[in-house]
Parts: structure tokens; C-alpha cells; sequence
């Protein structure tokens, strides 16, 4: 039997960037070593109280909950003095009061005490140390701090004072020896003190990390921390490598003889006893808010439901609930008065009361709210309430998929809100139900496997270029480990073994992958308590000041707070756009949840989806996705709804099928005739999960509850209770349908298989309605459309150039920006697209909404001193100004861009020296003009300098915009590009085949990839001709070759097969040359137009001695030119055999013209023999 020791005072890793402790290895260490408890006391915070809580009792070790606080001596929390020194204490909870009196402190500590640090005060101390014990703490405790300072009698002081604050057998001296000598100052003072005070103390080892070979990757830690490095000699360091979870017989080592300090740790440990009541997601323990009943309402809360879902019912059905006129509607009624009792049992009237609230708030003050999500939508009175705007019966959609009355549970409307007006939605539920009970819920920022090499590198000083090379060998998998990437990609793996600076890194990144960096706020979990929060659960502070959860998500619901989903739906603000943007421009007002748009009978848009036109439809832009909608074309909404059940891993093997059976090319067959009510909708073929409870109904009599407890077990596999449904359902099959017991096996086994993979046919309609509003507004107002769906991606540079580049091929040109002629966002301007100005990198929104309001107010800019002179160099500065310039937003000013960019300096001088002026009175030149004359005659003052190139303009283009606006860089190329390839990429994607074909363009990017089956690297470079674009997979054999030509924004020409096996099509490479390299692979002969004039024979001279100094084996003809247009072949013989390399080319355009040569293209595709095929092509793609 060991001797009894609990470590009192130990930090995790919520201690963000100092703990460097797991809670499960920690706790397991723990119960190895033989203790019967654990603390837990992060700095400052309770972040990991709750696992940590679970994981203890699940391991058979008691879970001390506390915290090392900072607290302020001599001053009030709210003191904001950076000379203050603060404290350090350790608390543990003794009691479930000193649990809540904990996180009461850490909340007043971060919302009332953040200055750099979460502080409290004595006072908050006094008023909540009940039921906590308190621990001196380290070095930086106010006790021991005085003990360094030998001032013993102020030590004693404060010793007195906490004694009298916890009571004196509910505070304790810390003793600590990490073979630091200011430790062993302490330790003397602390046996002085116990002598004076009659205190006790406690041996204790202020644990960080777990093991002692841990010390040095924590030192790594905390120059992550503290953004510094290992050589700074300034870096916060621990002195010591002692800081690791010890056993007793280790510390005693240190603390000869003080076997009551040891035993003390058990005594305290003995004392904790902190019992948590976790939810059983039961109404009654949960702590949802009540709902405020308007004023002057006789009646109960569910009085006040049924009335509000009345009126909904008369809303959307023309239903007056107590006259129903026929069997439909007594049905309705019917369907109502169940859903009202089981939410009348579960308790959960409020719940749907707050959710019609704030939806119906918003809906009413411009906060678009999508028609539904989730299971949620399968309920009429969340119908009726306004909740959701699909209708169920219309969709044949279940209740108890979304609240089992056999399965109690809290219901979850997660709700899809506009992406930039949801916070007014927060803000509403804030006021309503007060700022102390609402809050969002903290998340917490992994060491990725990616950015622990990049911290780690950055410590260690190795160059970045370096670190950015070992993390591109790193797989792009959001779930990627270390120890998977070494496996999946054997190049880092290889290199981890040699290379000396990787080897380095990982030495400590396997260590410390995976421990927290940074907190972040839930991007749409909301809570709403029934009481002020702080007594419910610890709070935090998010970078506005506004309140956090310091628990996360999965905690949240443990302790019984209800999470509610404020989802931001990038959609529904593109939607919201392009409404406005077509009532601004035709003046027409849309309503897309109005009866008629909801009959789903628009022509036009179920063309658009039948041709794949679905680039910018929510949910359908994947090439896979458009090559379904062609082959399957979709003729109702219902169409759309499956196919959105259907095209993920699993279901979508059964699209070719659902196609057939449409199409009438395959039987639709039933295995029972009671199956086609299910199944009707969807050509026999399982596509919903509510058909298995539909079809558990209708063939063996379940409710559609137990059916859904039967639908939950197939989906998890649980064996036990299959095994346990498995005779039942066949019992019920034979008793409510007469079936043999062969064919109810055959079902529930055919139910199994699709229960692993099925979807949530709620989901699927909620969504599929809102992908047809999006196919609605592309199909009938294009512009408006794109110009709000490209406005959407401001910011977001991979995508945005991709909804240009589509609006182009719609045949909407897209304007160059200017900032006379701009806004802030894309909006049409002559049935175009004019570019927003916050869609140029480095612009942003503030420096753009300024220009537009300033050309609104004072009129057009005429130049670039008048534009500096009119805005305030604050918000429009000169990164903002280098930035339109180099795009092209100013060229309508009448100077080149090189011109208008040196004078940059030149024009805010000029700016700031007449608002000089202009405060002190005096005049000038300009004050003799009025604004527009001096405006106009600025321009005439800049400098002069040489323009730039045509390459220079474009590449800034392509930098700020994401696209080439004026030009193209393979402009120069056309020639060898008409020439060489074999088609164009419009018309290789128009194809109606696989063909082989040589083609042309910008690789305007190349993403490097792993292969999971070979662990070789592959590529997928996006290749573009200044028309479209097409990806082009170079896997690993020909990347081997070719990788030197794969770089981006450089001209190259590639050689291989176009698979058009998904859509959009794409091209296999083979071989992939650079553009100006092709002519010599690929060029048969060559043919140079001259001119028959007076020069001609300087010009054969010329070239005769180009040709020369470029021997090859390539022929060179001659062809006269006469002014007639007639044209003569001249053999040159063999003198004129060349080399038609980059530099050839180049000089004879010099001396020929761009158009002076044309290039006769071999035949063969390729320039290396391609192998004879030994295997079909399907089996290729298989």
C-alpha cells in the first residue's frame, strides 16, 4: 500500500500554453502511481473542469476541482494599473457551495477583473470563500512573495488574514523545492510561519507537465506562449525540470521529515467532495429560460402556444381549428393537438415559445431566416409557430424524428440565419432575457499538425521557407495527426529521419500536437439560462468583452444548458442581395416564400438544374453534383430533395438506379405492397430515414417513436439491441401484414444496410428549398444573382476569382473597379457586373464605404490630388491607394498606373499641405478655384515617369483582384497556343467523350497532393486560357517527370486524356511542358511571313542569320507577303533547319511581328510514345 499523496496544485493543458498535461494519461498517472485523487487548478480558469470531472470518476480517481487564481492585494479588481502587482492562490472546491462559489470568482475574475489577467480581490474572496479551501500557492503568492523578501511579519500578516478569509482549517501553506534556491527561502519562512500561526502546511509539486523528459518540449511551449525563442536569453523560463507529476517517495527527497505535509494532501483530498448532477435532458433538469407571456394574457403558457399555433394553422392552411371542413384538415388537427401533448408531457412548451420569439423577431426586422434545418422542419406547430416555412404534410415529414415521446430528449432547432445580421438576432434574446443569462460558448485552438511545426520552427529559429516546405508534405486533412502523415506520406516520414531540422521540430511536435493554443466563440452555439449564468456555470470574456462560456459545448449540455444554434447561412445573405438588388434595378419585390413560389413549378429553374447551369446553387456547384443533375433532369422538387439525400459516400451508389426508375428504364419493384407507401416518392429505392420509421409502421405496427428508436439502433449498429428488435419487428411483420418470416428478415436487413448511410429527409427538403430559391434567382435575374453571390466571397480570394470567371461564361461582363463608378460591393450597371471596390485585396470595406459616400456627397473625383485631398488618409491610406492604383480602379483618371502610383507622396503632401492652409487662413493658387477647377488641375502636376509593362499591369491585377481584368499574360502566346494545341478547354469540356488532347494555358494554380494508395506526390493544377478553366490532374508517374513545369502563373502546355467521367470535366496529364518550350517539342515546321517590300531582302539577311546562330532540326519556309495579300513559299533548304527554342521565338517576333510565324503541329499528341492500352477504359475510372 503506498503512502497517501494527492498533488494539490497541478495545471492541464487549459492552462493554455503552460499546462502541458492531458486529462486522461494525467489521471491514469495518477491511479498508476497509486493516488486515490487529483487535482485539477489551471491559471486562472476552469475551461477543462467538467471532463476533467467524468474522466476521473470513469477511472476510479476522485476529481479535486479548483483553480490557481490571480488576485489583486491591495486594490480593487477594476483597477487598471500595470505597476499593481498581482497574486497567485490556489483554490479547491470542498463542496458542491465551494464549486459554485469557484466558478462565481472566475467569472467575476474575467468580466470584472480582466486586465492582462483575470483578476479578483479580496473583497469577491471574502464574499465566496465558503465551502473552498485555500493553498498559498507558488513563488508568486502574496505570502510566499513577502517570505522571499524575508519580511516575515508582513508574511504572518497576510497568513493571518487568510486564515480569518477561509477559516484556519481551510487555508494552508504551500511548500515547494524544484531546486530553486529562492524555494528553499519560502520553505524556511513556511515552517516559521506554521510556528507562529499554528497554520499547516502541504507539500506540493505545481505540476505542468507529466514526466521529466517532458521538461525541455515545455520550455518549447512556453516560447510558443510568449512569442519568443529558445536562444532569447529574456525568455520566460521555469529555471528547472522538476515541474512533473512525482510520486511521494520522489518528493520526500526533497522534504525529509515532513510526513504530516505529505499526509496532508490525503486529508484535504478526503475532504473534497464535489457531486455533480449532470442533465438527462429532461425538461425538468434543464435550465431554459421562461418565457415572458405578453401583457394582458388571462391564460397558461400553453394556452398561449395553441392559440399562436391556431393562428398559424388559418395562416398557412386556411384551417379554423375548430371547424374543419373535411377529413385533410381534421387530420391537421388531428397531427396539432398530438404534437401539443407530447410537448406538454416533455415539458418543452417554453423551448418552442422562445425559439417563435426571436425567429419571428427577426423575420420582422431584416434578419433573414432560412425555412429549416434539421429535424426540426418535420414538425407542424414549429410550422404554424413561423419556425420553419416547410410545410411537413406537403413533405410527408415526421414529428418524432425531430421529439420522440418514447425516447425524452431536448429538441434542437438550429436555425439558419444571414451571416452578417445574425449577431442582431443575439443582440434581441440578449435584451429580452438579460445580458446575465445569455452567452456564446468558448472553443478552444488545437496544435494542429501543421501549426506545431510552424510554432516549433519559429522557437527553434529555423528558416520559414523550411517549415512551410515540411507542411506541405503534411496531408490536407482537417483530422491529419503527425503519426498518420509519417504513414500516409513516407516522404515525411523519410525526412523526419534526416533531415536535422525537421528531426529537431519533432522531437517536441509529437509531444506537444494536440494541446490547446487559444480559446475562440462557437461560431453559432448560443445558451439562454433560466437564472443569472454566473450561478450556473464559470464565464469568460470574448476580445469585445462580451460574455463566454468557459465550458464547451459538449459540458454545456452536461451541467443543463440548452445549446441553441444561431447559425450564420452564407446563402440566405446572398439571397437577401440579389432580392434587393432586383427590386432596386427592375423594381420588382419578391417574396420566395410566398404560396405561388413555394408551388416549386418554375420552368426555367428546373431547366437550369437539368442542363447542370448550378455554379452558385447552394449545394450543387460540385462537378459530380452537375453531372448527376444532367443525367437525372430533375422535373420537381422532389428531385432536388433526393438528390441531395443521395450524392454522399454510400447512397450515391444507388443514383443510377433512382435515374433508371425515373426514366422508366428499370422496374420498380417493392419486396412488400405495403412498401410503396413509403417508397413511391423515390422509385422503391430507401433514401430517407423517416421511410425505415414509415416503413416499421405500415409492414410490423410500430409508432412512429419506437420506429424511430429502431431507425437510431440500425444507424449505431448496437448489437444488443438489434438483437433484441430483430424478433419483434418479424413478430410485428407477420401479425399486422401476414408475412413470412423469410421476408421480414430480408427487410429488416435491407432497412439495416441503408440505416448506416441514410439521411435526414427533413434536412434534405429544408435544404433542397433553398437550393431552389438560388436556382430561382440565377435562372430568371443573372446579374443580380451573381453580383450578390460574388460579394458574398469578398475577402475570400480562392473563390471569389472562380464567380467572376462564371459570370463571364453566363455572358456578364465584369467591369474593371473604379472609384467613380464603384460601390463597395458587385452591383449590375447595364445588364454587367461592376467590380465592388471592397472586393480588392487591401482595400477593405471601411476604406471602400468612405470613397463611395464622399463621390456621393461632393460629386466624381477628377484626380488623384483631389482624391487624396477629399478623404481622410486615416481610413483611405496608402496601402488602400497603392492597392487602386495597381488594379486599375483610378485609370479613368487619364494617367498610366506607374505615373499615378510614384505620385503617391506626392499627392498626400500636396493633400496634407492644403489642409494646412486651409486651417490657417491662407490662400493660394487653388483657393482662386473653386473645388472642381482645383480638382481638375491637380492631375496636371504629377511627376512623370515610364509606364509600366503590360506583364507588370496584369500580374497587380491578378494580385488584387484575383483575375487578369485588362488582358491576359497568354495574349503574347497566342500564336504558339492556335498553333499547338489541339482544341480549346471550352470545347474540351463541351465534348461528349474521353479524347486525347493537347492543350493550353496559365497554370493558375498547383496544389500538391499525397496519394493515399502509393504515398507518392500528385498535383491538380487549374489550368486557364483567358476564357475558362479546367483542373488537370498530374498523378504521381507523370509528376515525377514534370514537376519542374507544374508552377504557378507560369504558361504551359499539357498533353493527355480528358475524363469526363464527373463534371466539370478534367484532363489526365501525361506530360506538361512550359508554353515557351512546346514549339520544340511539338512543332513540325515552322513558317515565316515577310513582307515583299523595299526591305525584304534586309529582312531574309536577318533571318538567314537567326537561323544560323539557332542550328536545330526543325524546318524553317519562307513565305513572301506581296501587297495583293498574295502569298509565295520559298524552300530554304538546309541551311534553315533551327532550333525553335524560348530565345529563337523571340527574335524572330522582333524581327517578324507576333503574327510574322506560324507553327505546323505534329499529329501525335504526345512527344513520348504513349503505351499501348491494356485494359478497358471503365476500368480505369472503376
Amino acid at each position: 500500500m503506498p503512502k497517501p499523496f494527492v498533488h494539490l496544485h497541478l495545471h492541464t493543458k487549459y492552462s493554455l500554453l503552460d499546462g502541458a498535461c492531458h486529462i486522461k494519461p494525467l489521471v491514469l498517472r495518477a491511479k498508476e502511481l497509486g493516488m486515490t485523487a487529483v487535482s485539477m487548478t489551471d491559471h486562472g480558469v476552469m475551461y477543462g473542469a467538467i471532463e476533467f470531472y467524468k474522466t476521473c470518476r470513469d477511472l476510479g480517481v476522485k476529481p479535486l476541482i479548483g483553480c490557481e487564481v490571480y488576485i489583486l492585494a491591495s486594490a480593487n479588481r477594476s483597477t487598471r494599473d500595470h505597476t499593481l502587482p498581482y497574486h497567485h492562490l490556489v483554490l479547491l472546491a470542498e463542496n458542491n457551495e465551494g464549486y459554485h462559489n469557484l466558478a462565481k470568482l472566475n467569472t467575476i475574475a474575467h468580466m470584472e477583473g480582466f486586465y492582462y489577467k483575470p483578476r479578483i480581490d479580496k473583497e469577491m474572496l471574502r464574499a465566496c470563500s465558503k465551502g473552498l479551501i485555500g493553498l498559498a500557492a507558488c513563488v508568486k503568492g502574496e505570502i510566499n512573495t513577502h517570505l522571499l523578501e524575508n519580511n516575515l511579519d508582513e508574511a504572518e500578516r497576510v497568513a493571518r488574514e487568510h486564515m480569518e478569509i477561509f477559516g484556519p482549517d481551510r487555508f494552508y501553506l504551500e511548500m515547494q523545492d524544484h531546486g530553486m534556491p529562492e524555494q528553499r527561502t519560502i520553505n524556511e519562512g513556511v515552517r516559521e510561519l506554521r510556528r507562529r500561526t499554528g497554520l499547516k502546511a502541504v507539500v506540493t509539486n505545481d505540476v505542468h507537465y507529466l514526466h521529466q523528459s517532458h521538461a525541455e518540449a515545455h520550455e518549447v511551449m512556453l516560447c510558443i506562449q510568449t512569442n519568443t525563442t529558445m536562444s532569447d536569453p529574456k525568455r520566460m523560463r521555469y529555471g528547472s525540470n522538476e515541474f512533473y507529476f512525482k510520486s511521494r517517495e520522489e518528493l520526500e527527497k526533497r522534504f525529509p521529515g515532513e510526513t504530516e505535509a505529505f499526509d496532508l494532501t490525503q486529508e484535504i483530498a478526503d475532504r473534497c467532495n464535489v457531486e455533480l448532477k449532470f442533465s438527462d435532458g429532461r425538461a425538468e433538469s434543464l435550465h431554459f429560460p421562461d418565457f415572458p407571456l405578453p401583457d394582458g394574457w388571462q391564460g397558461a403558457d400553453l394556452d398561449y402556444l395553441i392559440q399562436l399555433g391556431k393562428d398559424g394553422l388559418r395562416r398557412h392552411y386556411g384551417l379554423e381549428y375548430d371547424q374543419p371542413k373535411n377529413d385533410d384538415e381534421k387530420q391537421l388537427v388531428e397531427r396539432f393537438d398530438y404534437e401539443v401533448g407530447v410537448i406538454k408531457k416533455t415539458g418543452f412548451i417554453n423551448y418552442f415559445l422562445v425559439v417563435s420569439d426571436f425567429v419571428k423577431w427577426s423575420r420582422s426586422h431584416g434578419v433573414p431566416v432560412g425555412p429549416g434545418r434539421g429535424s426540426g422542419a418535420g414538425s407542424l406547430l414549429a410550422y404554424s409557430l413561423d419556425i420553419t416555412q416547410l410545410d411537413p404534410i406537403r413533405f410527408d415529414l415526421i414529428f418524432e424524428r425531430f421529439l420522440n415521446p418514447e425516447r425524452i430528449s431536448p429538441p434542437d432547432f438550429d436555425i439558419d440565419f444571414c451571416q452578417t445580421n445574425r449577431g442582431k438576432t443575439i443582440d434581441y434574446v440578449t435584451q429580452k432575457y438579460g445580458k446575465d443569462r445569455v452567452a456564446q460558448i468558448v472553443t478552444y485552438g488545437q496544435l494542429g499538425a501543421k501549426t506545431v511545426i510552424r510554432d516549433i520552427a519559429r522557437v527553434l529559429e529555423i528558416p520559414l521557407n523550411k517549415s512551410n516546405a515540411f507542411c506541405k508534405l503534411i496531408p490536407e486533412d482537417p483530422k491529419i495527426t503527425l503519426a498518420k502523415a509519417k504513414t500516409e506520406n513516407p516522404e515525411f516520414g523519410a525526412l523526419c529521419a534526416v533531415d536535422p531540422d525537421l528531426r529537431r521540430i519533432m522531437q517536441y511536435a509529437e509531444l506537444l500536437e494536440g494541446f490547446y493554443r487559444n480559446t475562440g466563440v462557437h461560431a453559432a452555439g448560443v445558451v439562454i439560462g433560466d437564472k443569472p449564468l454566473i450561478d450556473l456555470v464559470p464565464l469568460a470574456r470574448d476580445k469585445d468583452g462580451n460574455p463566454v462560456t468557459q465550458y464547451a459545448k459538449e459540458p454545456i449540455e452536461d451541467v443543463g444548458l440548452l445549446k441553441m444554434d444561431f447559425l450564420g447561412l452564407k446563402t440566405l445573405t446572398v439571397i437577401q442581395e440579389a432580392v434587393d438588388l432586383v427590386k432596386l434595378v427592375h423594381g420588382i419585390e419578391l417574396d420566395l416564400n410566398s404560396p405561388e413560389f413555394n408551388r416549386f413549378d418554375d420552368e426555367e429553374t428546373f431547366k437550369l438544374f437539368q442542363r447542370g447551369d448550378t455554379v452558385g446553387v447552394f449545394q450543387f456547384e460540385s462537378g459530380g453534383m452537375r453531372r448527376v443533375l444532367t443525367d437525372l433532369k430533375p422535373n420537381r422538387i422532389e428531385d432536388i430533395i433526393a438528390v441531395t439525400a443521395l450524392y454522399r459516400p454510400g447512397p450515391m451508389a444507388n443514383i443510377p438506379s433512382y435515374i433508371a426508375r425515373k426514366e422508366g428504364k428499370e422496374p420498380v419493384v417493392y419486396d412488400h405492397p405495403k412498401l410503396e407507401a413509403s417508397l413511391k416518392e423515390t422509385y422503391g429505392i430507401f433514401v430517407y430515414q423517416e421511410q425505415v420509421q414509415r416503413a416499421s409502421q405500415s409492414l410490423a405496427g410500430y409508432s412512429l417513436g419506437r420506429a424511430d428508436l429502431l431507425r437510431r439502433a440500425m444507424g449505431k449498429k448496437k448489437p444488443e439491441v438489434m438483437a433484441k428488435e430483430r424478433p419483434a419487428f418479424v413478430e410485428g411483420c407477420a401479425i399486422t401484414s401476414g408475412m413470412s418470416p423469410e421476408l421480414a428478415n430480408k427487410i429488416f436487413d435491407t432497412m439495416t444496410e441503408f440505416a448506416n448511410y441514410g439521411f435526414n429527409k427533413s434536412h434534405a427538403a429544408a435544404y433542397g428549398v433553398v437550393s431552389y430559391q438560388t436556382a430561382y434567382l440565377k435562372a430568371h435575374y443573372p446579374a443580380e444573382f451573381m453580383c450578390a453571390q460574388i460579394s458574398s466571397e469578398i475577402g475570400n480570394f480562392d473563390k471569389l476569382p472562380g464567380f467572376v470567371a462564371e459570370a463571364g461564361e453566363m455572358g456578364l461582363n465584369v467591369l474593371p473597379p473604379d472609384v467613380n463608378h464603384s460601390i463597395d460591393r458587385f452591383i449590375p450597371e447595364s445588364g454587367n457586373i461592376r467590380f465592388g471596390l471592397a472586393g480588392i485585396k487591401s482595400v477593405g470595406e471601411g476604406a471602400a464605404q468612405a470613397i463611395v459616400a464622399e463621390r456621393k456627397a461632393n460629386g466624381p473625383f477628377t484626380g488623384l490630388i483631389d482624391f487624396c485631398q477629399r478623404l481622410d488618409p486615416g481610413v483611405v491610406n496608402k496601402r488602400v491607394l497603392e492597392a487602386l492604383i495597381k488594379c486599375g480602379a483610378m485609370d479613368g483618371f487619364g494617367m498610366h498606373r506607374a505615373r499615378l502610383f510614384n505620385a503617391i507622396n506626392f499627392a498626400f503632401a500636396n493633400a496634407a499641405e492644403r489642409l494646412r492652409e486651409q486651417a490657417s487662413g491662407q490662400s493660394n493658387l487653388f483657393e482662386m478655384l473653386d473645388a472642381r477647377d482645383a480638382g481638375s488641375a491637380a492631375p496636371n502636376h504629377l511627376p512623370e515617369c515610364d509606364p509600366w509593362s503590360e506583364k507588370e499591369n496584369l500580374t497587380y491585377e491578378r494580385e488584387l483582384l484575383g483575375i487578369y481584368m485588362t488582358g491576359h499574360p497568354l495574349t503574347r502566346f497566342r500564336r504558339i497556343i492556335k498553333d499547338l494545341q489541339t482544341t480549346t478547354l471550352a470545347k474540351a469540356a463541351a465534348a461528349k467523350k474521353d479524347v486525347d488532347v493537347r492543350v493550353a494555358g496559365m497554370a493558375a494554380s498547383v496544389t500538391r497532393r499525397i496519394s493515399k494508395q502509393s504515398k507518392e506526390a500528385w498535383a491538380v493544377l487549374v489550368l486557364d486560357d483567358g476564357e475558362t478553366n479546367m483542373e488537370v490532374l498530374v498523378f504521381s508517374e507523370a509528376f515525377k517527370k514534370y514537376e519542374s513545369a507544374c508552377v504557378p502563373d507560369q504558361p504551359v502546355l499539357v498533353c493527355g486524356t480528358l475524363s469526363k467521367r464527373d463534371e466539370p470535366a478534367k484532363i489526365i496529364a501525361r506530360e506538361v511542358y512550359p508554353l515557351l518550350d512546346a514549339p520544340r517539342h511539338f512543332c513540325a515546321k515552322i513558317i515565316a511571313g515577310i513582307r515583299a517590300d523595299l526591305d525584304t531582302v534586309k529582312r531574309l539577311d536577318a533571318l538567314r542569320g537567326l537561323a544560323k546562330s539557332h542550328p536545330g532540326t526543325t524546318p524553317l519556309l519562307i513565305c513572301l507577303i506581296y501587297p495583293d495579300k498574295r502569298r509565295v513559299l520559298i524552300q530554304s533548304g538546309q541551311t534553315f533547319l533551327v532550333d525553335p527554342s524560348p530565345d529563337f521565338v523571340a527574335e524572330a517576333e522582333k524581327l517578324l511581328g507576333r503574327r510574322g510565324m506560324r507553327f505546323i503541329a505534329k499529329q501525335e499528341i504526345y512527344r513520348e510514345k504513349r503505351p499501348e492500352r491494356n485494359w478497358p477504359r471503365e476500368r480505369a475510372y472503376g
